[in-house]
């Protein structure tokens, strides 16, 4: 793997961050060697996300950060609307003159600014906007061929943005995984791609009309290439949050006919913005899914603002309330619900 560091400019701790977190704890397709985030320089980067040691030191500029010495340069940050950030355009000069290749995941294209394209190729160093649509002739339009699936394919839906539906994704797959069973992931966002993920497609720069068909092909490929017995589909946004409505195409498109569900239960607002409206209960969330045609196997819980007595306490009252697993993915990872699963593949 290429080493990289991983912009984000004194927003290391924030929910912007997360497709810097998602690097930080792991990736198959960049050894992540340094975060270059001003706010926290001195500190390691596991250490500042969850208080784990994973020995990625965290510098104050890119100067600083070139002692690892990097290949590539990636912001790690996801803003509103998909902008590139005013306050990171030196820093990806400096990575640029430096002869670093640059990766971006925003919807703000660098290779679209005639002066940062101009000095990436006086440098011979690539641009890689990752969320540059696919050109019309490599696209997918939904073939109807999703049937041919016999494994379960699950997906990890929130009920609102930024719950770690990514990251408790990956933790289903490893999970699984370690039970011998063979589990495979379908990524759906730009970290999914950073994190090394090989099925898959990046669904909010997919033109509307073949966002089905990318998903189907994915996860037709996936089947016929790893005769996978169990697939999870990585969640964007949720059924219900105004900014972002997603889902449906999973349970229907992708043919997902379970779902394992997330909630913060300390979160009250769509964004965490009152404006926004409040984020419906649990159980309008799942009788909602049940009209799809698919069934809520599990809760996890992203347990923002919790105290670790607080979370083990939801995770009783729900499941005693819904009658179903629910998990716990950062304080106890996700093995809980493999017996469940097992089950389920026996059936289907």
């Amino acid at each position: 793997m290429e080493k990289a560091i991983v912009l984000t400019n004194g927003l290391l701790s924030s929910t912007n961050a997360k497709t810097a977190h998602g690097l930080i704890r792991e990736s198959e397709r960049f050894e992540i060697v340094g975060i270059v985030d001003e706010a926290y320089a001195g500190r390691d980067a596991g250490e500042v996300l969850d208080g784990k040691i994973r020995h990625i030191p965290v510098f104050a500029d890119v100067w600083q950060a070139l002692v690892t010495k990097p290949s590539y340069c990636i912001v790690g940050v996801a803003t509103v609307g998909g902008i590139f950030p005013d306050n990171m355009i030196d820093s990806i000069r400096i990575a640029i003159k430096n002869h670093l290749s640059i990766v971006n995941g925003l919807h703000d294209y660098l290779s679209e600014r005639p002066d940062i394209q101009a000095l990436a190729d006086e440098h011979e160093v690539k641009l890689i906007d990752i969320r540059k649509p696919k050109k019309f002739k490599d696209l997918h339009f939904w073939q109807n061929k999703i049937g041919q699936v016999a494994s379960p394919i699950v997906a990890v839906l929130g009920m609102d943005c930024a719950m770690g539906k990514r990251t408790t994704t990956r933790m289903l797959v490893s999970a699984c995984q370690q039970a011998g069973i063979n589990a495979q992931m379908i990524y759906t966002g730009q970290t999914g791609w950073l994190q090394g993920g090989k099925y898959g497609f990046i669904l909010d720069s997919t033109l509307n009309d073949f966002v089905g068909g990318e998903l189907e092909h994915a996860i037709l490929t996936c089947y016929e290439e790893t005769k996978a017995e169990i697939m999870f589909i990585e969640g964007q946004a949720a059924l219900r949050n105004p900014s972002g409505t997603c889902g449906s195409e999973y349970l229907i498109c992708g043919n997902a006919k379970f779902v394992v569900l997330m909630l913060s239960p300390k979160r009250k607002y769509f964004e965490n913005d009152p404006t926004w409206g409040e984020i419906p209960s649990v159980e309008s969330e799942i009788h909602l899914i049940a009209c799809y045609g698919a069934k809520v196997i599990a809760l996890a819980l992203n347990t923002e603002a919790c105290t670790i007595e607080e979370a083990y306490k939801y995770q009783q009252i729900y499941e005693n309330q819904l009658g179903i697993p629910v998990l716990l993915p950062l304080q106890e990872g996700c093995g809980k619900i493999v017996p469940h699963l097992h089950k389920l593949m026996s059936v289907v």
